[in-house]
């Protein structure tokens, strides 16, 4: 029988700390599944999903908390779960406009206020070509529920976008 692991860790942005967390895994007979990772502000930081004997593993749990020392923080959260059926509709919701406090709040808000699962949610500051001012760019993943009133949520994005001079654009994934 194997436990699914989800492990999450910041660290020092230096070379090596995705080989430590690979050898722990192959060390302790498990299997990596699924990971996001990044470097943001000097640090890098992820997230990974693995599967590990279950009689192993708080022996490898035990053996990532080692990592510590290294300088590297760690979020070990175990699960017998399999991952859960869909029963909504996916979509992929890209937004993107001059930088401002709120984007992610606002547009979080709506999704959270009908219900509406996110599934993967990425953004990044980037420079508008010609005038270099700063460009907020996101882009997710997200699960509608089956009975949602598109019309009324796309309504709500452009009232959003309006405000906050952003556009977006809201596709069936």
């Amino acid at each position: 029988m194997k436990t699914s692991m989800v492990i999450s860790f910041v660290g020092d942005d230096k070379p090596g700390l995705i080989e430590l967390l690979s050898k722990l895994v192959r060390q302790h007979d498990g299997n990596w599944l699924e990971s996001r990772m990044t470097r943001l502000a000097g640090k890098f930081a992820g997230i990974l999903r693995v599967d590990i004997p279950a009689a192993g593993a708080n022996t490898f749990a035990r053996a990532l908390q080692d990592l510590d020392a290294l300088g590297v923080q760690l979020s070990v959260e175990s699960s017998s779960h399999a991952a859960s059926q869909s029963s909504g509709s996916r979509y992929r919701l890209e937004i993107i406009g001059h930088d401002r406090p709120g984007i992610v709040q606002e547009v979080a808000s709506a999704l959270a206020s009908r219900m509406i699962n996110v599934l993967e949610f990425d953004t990044e500051m980037t420079s508008a070509p010609m005038s270099a001012e700063p460009l907020f760019q996101a882009n997710a993943d997200i699960e509608a529920p089956a009975q949602l009133d598109m019309v009324s949520l796309e309504e709500h994005l452009t009232k959003i976008a309006d405000q906050l001079c952003l556009e977006y654009t809201l596709e069936p994934a």
